[in-house]
């Protein structure tokens, strides 16, 4: 599929199982003037080709496809719409939004089923032939396991325009992001994999660019095998392979945010780019006799996976982003569309059963948003191995434990061992859980503990997107302030948010920035701030936090019992006769059951082990207190000779100490202990 150079000419393949006719259209090397149209006279079923020889990568393409303009039925073949190949490797020229562009005449009585006869191909982005064959010299894959990974969530742009340690000519670019100073900052770190916000070709939506905003975060996808052109400073695929070369290199994993649920074409009123004009029926689910889009995804239409052709393009593009491009693994927006089928969601679906048999997507890690807003849209914990998921009630329990909300302790206990009763089954792992605090949709960490309200009015839209119940906490001052108490109540919020991510079963994520205080001005919807809102603002960076997360990190990585495959249930062991989990009170007591239901209980402690199923050998232990309440002595366990302190967040530069019997647990703290040596 798509356009392959042979070394004597190319060879065009596209599918389309109800057009009449179909052209190929070659243009100038600017990409300005139409040179010449080629009919696909080779029919192979569904699939349209045509070999022309004497063609060489970097040839300019488009198609043009005949066929019914028949709205009513699900048609919209217009051939004076240049379109966009489905499987175009790279793309060439900006998208310059005009009514021409829209397969009917706008302001039309008849709305979309009048026809508009205008050339569109002035103002689409053209399809590029590409040699994507590149020098990956000794490249390998860290192939990182999950239960040692820290993701880092991050924007291709936003971690790099403002960064001065990058290269001017280089910022907002893929070879800035895999610079020397980006990456030595994430090794520093100590995070294994960066996952980037949408990197496929992608457009401004037209209400944006009208009130002069862009799609800054990418969830509008042009072409799901090229890269977007934007993040190229030279516009050539190989920056985004020298990209992950240069990751790999350093020890890192590249994870791709993909966005396979809906398309930039948008609903009816939406412009003919790509699919709509080659085969609307087929590509999309369509409601109403056809001329209407089932719009599950909240963007005006929905891809049609249980189509075969629209499945496997799926399938095709993420398998060339493994074998051609290296990356490691995707997180799938909006997943639980994918997982649709005309019934509603279900686990074993055409995409799932897809994905599983594949030998070569069965070597990366894949990870869903389990959340769309069709019917039964939420289905976190549903998705079969070997699947991770975004944890929302991860970051909602997270952060109204910590907010001080009453009655929160039994959630916090969940969410500590991997939230086993969403994951605990069919043999899935308690890595399966992403936990995160913070992700790109919503407040940052700084701006977590700084507003109790939304501030989007920069959008455009009065302040009306976004989410509203953000169980976030200003402490006392909303906004930015120089308060010396404010400021340190915030910080050590943070340091305690970040902690118990760091200390919990499951994999944890970090927000791009997080970990050098990071503000978004309170806007929590940054999807069309390409600028100082969204970008990272390093000149500000708090170093002292910075430190504080490679800490735990380190930490997280030392003690294996941090960092477990299996869930803890409480089952004794047989190396040591001590169950796996084992839940305290602050005085050294077992919580019973009036206890786990009381409003006041607020500092829960909890003492780990590997699990009873696991290493039989490991005595290794971690003891750790979660305190949102008053100061109080703690007793120790004493299934332990003796304990050292490794980590108290009201005093981040503190090193290991010995613990004693009958020491404070601070006010508003996180300890963590672990067997003292000899």
């Amino acid at each position: 599929m798509g356009a392959s150079f042979d070394g004597e000419g190319v060879n065009f393949a596209l599918f389309s199982a109800h057009a009449e006719r179909v052209e190929l259209c070659l243009f100038s090397p600017d990409g300005r003037k139409e040179m010449c149209r080629i009919p696909l006279r080779e029919r192979d079923g569904d699939i349209w080709h045509v070999h022309v020889g004497g063609l060489t990568p970097g040839t300019l393409y488009g198609y043009r496809v005949h066929g019914p303009y028949a709205p009513e039925g699900g048609h919209r073949f217009n051939p004076h719409k240049l379109l966009i190949d489905p499987y175009a490797r790279q793309l060439s020229g900006r998208l310059k939004w005009s009514d021409a562009m829209m397969g009917y005449k706008v302001g039309s009585n008849r709305a979309d089923l009048s026809f508009d006869t205008r050339d569109s191909a002035f103002a689409v982005p053209k399809s590029v032939v590409v040699d994507p064959s590149f020098n990956w010299g000794p490249d390998r894959a860290p192939r990182t396991p999950m239960h040692d990974t820290v993701i880092y969530e991050a924007h291709v742009k936003g971690m790099t325009a403002l960064h001065a340690g990058v290269e001017k000519a280089l910022r907002g670019s893929y070879l800035g992001l895999a610079s020397d100073a980006v990456l030595e900052h994430l090794q520093k770190l100590g995070v294994t994999a960066i996952e980037l916000l949408p990197a496929h070709a992608f457009l401004d939506d037209r209400f944006l660019v009208a009130k002069g905003l862009r799609n800054y975060w990418g969830y509008q996808t042009l072409g799901f095998f090229a890269p977007e052109p934007r993040y190229m400073s030279r516009g050539e695929i190989w920056e985004f392979q020298t990209m992950v070369r240069r990751f790999h290199a350093a020890g890192i994993e590249v994870l791709l945010d993909v966005v396979y649920n809906h398309s930039g074409e948008g609903d009816e009123l939406g412009p003919t780019l790509s699919f709509r004009g080659i085969d609307n029926r087929s590509y999309y689910r369509l409601r109403d006799g056809g001329r209407f889009y089932v719009n599950d995804t909240g963007t005006g239409n929905t891809l049609n996976l249980t189509h075969p052709m629209v499945l496997r393009m799926v399938m095709d593009s993420l398998r060339y982003w493994v074998e051609v491009m290296h990356v490691d693994g995707f997180r799938f927006d909006l997943a639980s569309v994918l997982g649709r089928e005309l019934h509603g969601f279900d686990p074993q679906s055409g995409f799932f059963d897809a994905i599983r048999q594949d030998p070569v997507l069965a070597r990366v890690k894949l990870i869903a948003e389990p959340w769309d807003i069709g019917p039964g849209g939420y289905q976190l914990g549903n998705f079969p191995h070997p699947f991770s998921e975004w944890n929302d009630k991860f970051r909602d329990g997270l952060r109204r434990f910590w907010r001080g909300d009453a009655g929160m302790v039994p959630d916090l206990a969940k969410r500590l061992l991997g939230s086993a009763e969403r994951f605990d089954a069919a043999g899935r792992a308690a890595t399966t859980s992403i936990n995160f605090v913070t992700a790109h949709d919503g407040f940052t960490l700084e701006d977590l503990v700084s507003f109790t309200m939304k501030r989007n009015f920069a959008n455009g839209e009065e302040n009306r997107d976004g989410h509203s119940d953000n169980h976030s906490d200003n402490l006392g001052v909303e906004g930015a302030t120089s308060d010396p108490a404010v400021r340190a109540a915030r910080d050590l919020r943070k340091r305690n948010l970040l902690a118990t991510l760091m200390l919990a079963q499951g994999t944890p994520m970090l927000l791009a920035g997080d970990e050098i205080g990071n503000s978004q001005q309170g806007n929590n919807n940054a999807y069309a701030q390409d600028n100082e809102i969204g970008w990272i603002d390093w000149s500000k960076g708090d170093k002292r936090l910075s430190a504080f997360v490679s800490r735990l990190i380190a930490l997280r990585k030392a003690h294996r019992v941090l960092r477990q495959r299996r869930f803890l249930h409480g089952r004794v062991r047989a190396v040591d006769g001590l169950p796996d989990v084992i839940w305290r009170r602050a005085d050294g007591s077992v919580p019973n059951p009036e206890d786990w239901h009381d409003p006041a209980f607020r500092c829960l402690c909890v003492e780990l082990r590997r699990a009873a199923e696991g290493d039989l050998a490991d005595r290794e232990a971690i003891f750790a207190v979660f305190n949102v309440g008053c100061a109080q002595k703690l007793t120790l366990p004493d299934t332990v000779p003796a304990w050292q302190l490794l980590l108290d967040t009201t005093r981040p530069e503190a090193r290991p100490e010995p613990a004693r019997q009958g020491l404070e647990i601070p006010a508003n703290s996180v300890l963590v202990f672990a067997p003292k040596s000899d």
